[in-house]
């Protein structure tokens, strides 16, 4: 189709996509939307976050709403509040003149009561996370007899986040005679298993390549040493004056201390995170989408689902461990035909996961230098300049003051005038960038690399780093796995720059080596804390010798050695913390 006219949709919402200007379809919308008017087949939608697959389904959906039948007839599930959210906006804005359409979001961290009542005024159409959903449906609150359509959006996230029995509990709800549609970023194997498990001959439209990134944005790199990367987010900010973008940290604890040191340094910024009331996440959303902030810091887990027009940057603050999480990231940026970028802050070490990003994704990035202080008070200097050139005076408001100002100024030339308004506005950024050194750490430079080994003792040589070996009473049994266990280690030290070496996952328990500097913080901040609802106790223990192969002979599990085995590639390198992002430590 090539425009909306093309389509006999009621009149009432085809008013109200005019007035939103809703005029030619996405390329998503413009194959997804004349099928589900004609058919009832299941659907397999493959797009990236902010192409239109919310009208793409949405639409339809109303349309084919039997607005004289109060009861639920379609379930849309979706990973997050903040989506559920952001769907049911569009959704009733789509059916601002249908009346007696409904329109219902059902989501934790707000009232189930609230939601039970408009659920019981009647909801056609009901939007919601897969936790609240269940137990709307266990309650007996939200009944799905009459659910003939139900929408997957962000399925692979949904997995991710650990919603796969909440889906399998939903699904197996449904009416068997309904229409599913599934959408996703990403094609992994637990979504194809959805696919298999729940879907009938599904028809799929795909409107981009799986696994690439927004064409519209640009992706650059910058190689610093670990302790400059909040260094690096200032000077992109700083050289950036119109900055408009998200900083994507690993940790809650991470994403907390950069908007501190952000907002004490006089940034408009904040944090998003899971520690956040729903009060707090709905204040923090409203300030950035009307720009009120020009940073906001989150983790993956917080900012899924977020849609947010005319971002201009997308800071990486560290690189996620799956390269399908840089997708998403980047995407926010990009927009509408706008162009984006998204910057990655990375040290040497990790030059080969980014590689491996371009691999799968297949983006390329390029290497730029962190700007220098020169460079920097350059900028805001002209952008200043520009700002006082181009602002729009209200000669009516100001006359009143003139004759004093003139008095105050009288004396000062025009030249001295100028020196002194620039130097009341940009003496911080002369002051802080005076003496500013560089950061860049350039690959190939020997000396460079020469010091960094030095610093970190990480010169290939195991004798130089002094490591004491731990026992802890978690193993596979307990969903642990080396990420998981750098993970922890991270969240517990608040940090992501300790040395670890090997890593040995069993069934019971495991054993790791740290740098010894921080075994008895380690020690403290470990015991007596939870993982999995697990009490963790860990120990100093003795050599591999006498500890682990003893242990494992002793309780006749030799086959633990193949487990050992198929982490030998991450237990037989000493590397920094990399944490890996997941649901429970954000």
């Amino acid at each position: 189709m090539q425009n909306f006219l093309d389509i006999k949709l009621n009149k009432d919402i085809t008013k109200a996509l005019n007035e939103l200007g809703f005029i030619k379809p996405t390329p998503i919308q413009s194959k997804t939307i004349p099928l589900l008017m004609d058919s009832d087949r299941d659907l397999i939608g493959s797009a990236q976050t902010g192409t239109g697959k919310t009208a793409a389904f949405g639409i339809p959906s109303i349309h084919l709403t039997n607005v004289s039948d109060k009861r639920a007839q379609t379930l849309i599930l979706c990973p997050t509040r903040e989506l559920c959210m952001q769907i049911t906006s569009d959704l009733k804005k789509y059916a601002k003149y249908l009346n007696k359409i409904h329109i219902v979001p059902v989501y934790g961290g707000a009232s189930i009561e609230t939601q039970v009542r408009a659920l019981n005024r009647g909801s056609q159409i009901v939007i919601g996370t897969p936790g609240r959903t269940k137990d709307l449906i266990k309650r007996k609150k939200l009944l799905l007899g009459s659910v003939g359509r139900i929408v997957l959006d962000e399925a692979d996230e949904m997995l991710s986040m650990g919603f796969k029995e909440d889906l399998d509990f939903i699904l197996s709800k449904t009416a068997g005679q309904k229409q599913t549609l599934l959408f996703s970023a990403t094609m992994p194997r637990k979504v194809t298993s959805i696919i298999k498990e729940y879907m009938n001959n599904p028809v799929t439209i795909a409107v981009d390549p799986i696994n690439t990134a927004a064409v519209n944005v640009v992706h650059v790199y910058h190689m610093v040493q670990a302790k400059d990367r909040y260094e690096v987010v200032k000077r992109i900010a700083d050289i950036n004056p119109s900055i408009y973008g998200i900083v994507f940290c690993r940790t809650r604890r991470e994403t907390k201390d950069v908007s501190n040191r952000l907002m004490v340094d006089g940034y408009n910024a904040d944090a998003l995170h899971g520690d956040l009331s729903q009060s707090q996440r709905d204040e923090v959303m409203k300030r950035f989408r009307k720009a009120q902030l020009q940073l906001l810091v989150a983790t993956d887990v917080a900012a899924r689902g977020l849609d947010v027009n005319n971002l201009s940057h997308i800071i990486n603050y560290n690189l996620p461990d799956d390269p399908e999480i840089y997708t998403h990231r980047s995407g926010r940026t990009g927009r509408a035909g706008k162009k984006g970028i998204s910057i990655v802050i990375v040290h040497a070490r990790e030059l080969r996961r980014l590689k491996d990003i371009e691999k799968i994704s297949g983006i390329e990035f390029s290497k730029e230098l962190v700007p220098t202080g020169e460079d920097i008070c350059k900028k805001q200097l002209y952008a200043l300049i520009d700002k006082i050139k181009n602002v729009e005076v209200d000669n009516e408001q100001i006359e009143p003051f003139l004759s004093t100002i003139n008095q105050k100024l009288e004396g000062i030339d025009r030249e001295e005038l100028v020196k002194h308004f620039v130097s009341a506005e940009f003496n911080r950024f002369i002051s802080y960038y005076k003496n500013a050194r560089d950061i860049n750490i350039i690959s190939g430079d020997k000396s460079t690399r020469r010091n960094r080994g030095r610093k970190t003792g990480r010169s290939g040589d195991r004798g130089r780093m002094n490591f004491t070996r731990f026992y802890i009473n978690l193993g596979t049994k307990n969903r642990l796995n080396p990420l998981k266990l750098i993970s922890f280690i991270n969240e517990s030290l608040n940090s992501g720059d300790i040395e670890i070496g090997k890593i040995e996952i069993l069934k019971t328990f495991s054993f790791f080596e740290i740098d010894s500097s921080v075994s008895l913080t380690l020690i403290k901040a470990l015991n007596g804390t939870k993982f999995n609802r697990v009490n963790v106790k860990i120990e100093m223990s003795k050599e591999e010798t006498t500890s682990s192969r003893s242990k494992m002979k002793k309780n006749g599990r030799q086959k633990e050695r193949s487990k050992k085995n198929r982490w030998r590639g991450l237990a037989g390198s000493r590397r920094k913390n990399r944490t890996k992002s997941n649901g429970r430590n954000r």
